[in-house]
């Protein structure tokens, strides 16, 4: 997800590390998309896709709030 403001790409990646176990996962990368690096991770696995990936939008949507400007954790403030 790439929002104006923001200078570095957020990706949301769900992974099946056991079988019947998801866990999501927020990629950080440079402008170009590249080098990415783990920014925030699930602690507990999911027990289906679905339910990781709904905890794992919620993350994405919380990181995103922190940054926008204007918020008094934003990166840069």
């Amino acid at each position: 997800m790439q929002v104006a403001w923001m200078t570095q790409p957020i990706e949301l990646i769900i992974e099946e590390p056991a079988l019947g176990s998801f866990v999501w996962r927020l990629l950080e990368t440079d402008a170009n998309g590249a080098n990415p690096k783990v920014l925030r991770d699930a602690f507990d696995p999911a027990d289906t896709y679905e339910l990781a990936l709904a905890a794992g939008q919620r993350a994405l949507h919380s990181e995103i709030r922190r940054r926008a400007p204007g918020q008094p954790h934003a990166q840069g403030a």
